[in-house]
């Protein structure tokens, strides 16, 4: 999601670019077509007046003098004179708009029976036919005055506006996409249950609106947050008063009511004070606390010692140690949640493993439970989510799991619940390895 901007950015430029090329070369075209006219005008006035000038000469000189004076005249100035012949094969024009153009003018000036050629018995140059009498002859003018050369210099110019454009372009996108990126972290962080801090206001009137809409909507959600919050805890704290009285009361009723039936109250109230606790766990929070460098084997290993106290068995198959930023209580609730969990909905037995992969450590808890529907999973991870008949119909708030998920993406990880194939189910809890996490 971060790199939205950088790839928004990469787009404008590139889109920028392409139509800075478009319409440098449109102006090339634009600029060839206009100056098609003249730049064909003075050519054919040059050839034209070559011609003249040249015939001016042979019809001024003694017919015994124009051979002496076609090879006097051949060579200046690069035009080279020939006689001409009525069998020549004459190559048609090539297909150039220029050099039509040029041809046209010539014959608008020299005569419709004037043949203009290009590059005739393949010498290049502009080859312009006129007649002495009964004689024919070829002006030859060089190429190199016919034809314009390319313009080497206007890609210069136009690669230096492109760049300097672009620079713009990128300064002015730069400047808009600072606030995007801004805005995108701290929705980022919204969406993670994390506080982020105000947007600036200042700026661009639309973007200014954007932030502070933003920050007015991070506002509403604080308040609604701290409301609910302290909502919660203060019913949850409420209850609990009259819920040691009643526990207290029931304890000393007469025995003639019968142990089952004590026990049975006792157990209904144990069972509404956890689901209290749970409330205060998930309205407290776990944002506060600072991280440590851990070893999340050491957190499993107490764990496995409070079970087994109790009497129950517990499977530990450990990597090597491997000290990662945690934050202590959250990550032992954490875990407490997910084993607790196992016993609760599995069998009398519980695996746990953890493997250390590239960049990750990967803690698996299993159990020989039913399992969980494939198309319910993801609801579990929602807070008072729940799936009696999925998983023995065992009472509850559907916060346990909800309080894991939390703590996971807290610490930058993200809790999984998957179906073996064996039977039974898998909490996989994937966190990264890395330096430091931010408090």
């Amino acid at each position: 999601m971060r790199l939205f901007p950088r790839t928004l950015l990469a787009r404008a430029m590139l889109l920028i670019a392409i139509l800075l090329v478009i319409g440098q070369y449109a102006s090339l075209k634009i600029f060839d077509y206009f100056e098609r006219k003249p730049r064909a005008t003075a050519v054919a006035l040059q050839a034209v007046t070559v011609v003249n000038f040249t015939r001016a000469s042979l019809l001024a000189a003694h017919e015994n003098r124009r051979l002496a004076l076609l090879s006097e005249l051949s060579g200046k100035e690069g035009v080279r004179i020939y006689a001409a012949d009525l069998l020549e094969e004459i190559e048609k024009l090539p297909d150039d708009p220029v050099i039509a153009l040029i041809a046209a003018k010539i014959k608008e000036k020299l005569g419709n029976e004037t043949i203009v050629a290009v590059n005739h018995f393949g010498i290049p140059g502009l080859w312009v036919s006129f007649t002495i009498g009964q004689d024919d002859y070829w002006v030859v003018i060089p190429r190199i005055q016919v034809d314009r050369p390319f313009p080497w210099q206007w890609l210069g110019w136009g690669a230096l506006v492109i760049l300097l454009s672009l620079a713009g372009a990128y300064l002015l996108a730069a400047r808009i996409n600072r606030p995007l990126s801004l805005l995108i972290r701290s929705a980022d962080r919204l969406r993670k249950g994390e506080q982020p801090p105000k947007l600036p206001e200042d700026g661009l009137d639309e973007l200014s609106d954007v932030n502070h809409a933003f920050n007015d909507m991070m506002e509403a959600l604080a308040r609604l947050d701290s409301e609910r919050t302290l909502l919660l805890a203060g019913v949850s704290h409420d209850l609990r008063t009259p819920l040691a009285r009643l526990r207290l009361s029931v304890e000393m009723l007469p025995n003639e009511l019968g142990d089952s039936l004590k026990n049975g109250m006792i157990q209904d109230i144990t069972d509404m004070d956890n689901i209290i606790h749970q409330f205060l766990d998930f309205v407290r929070g776990v944002e506060g606390e600072p991280t440590q460098m851990i070893d999340i084997n050491g957190l499993l290993k107490s764990i496995y010692d409070r079970h087994t106290r109790a009497g129950r068995r517990m499977i530990l198959r450990l990597a090597p140690t491997h000290l990662i930023p945690l934050r202590p209580l959250a990550m032992h609730r954490l875990l407490g949640n997910l084993i607790d969990n196992a016993f609760k909905y599995g069998s009398s037995e519980v695996s746990v493993e953890t493997r250390i992969t590239a960049g990750t450590i990967i803690l698996s808890v299993l159990d020989n439970g039913p399992g969980i529907p494939p198309s319910q999973i993801s609801r579990l991870l929602r807070p008072f989510e729940r799936l009696d008949t999925a998983r023995g119909n065992e009472s509850g708030s559907g916060l346990g799991l909800a309080i894991a998920d939390r703590i996971a993406r807290l610490h930058k990880g993200h809790l999984e619940l998957i179906n073996r194939q064996e039977g039974g189910l898998e909490a996989r809890l994937i966190l990264p390895i890395v330096k430091n996490v931010a408090n």
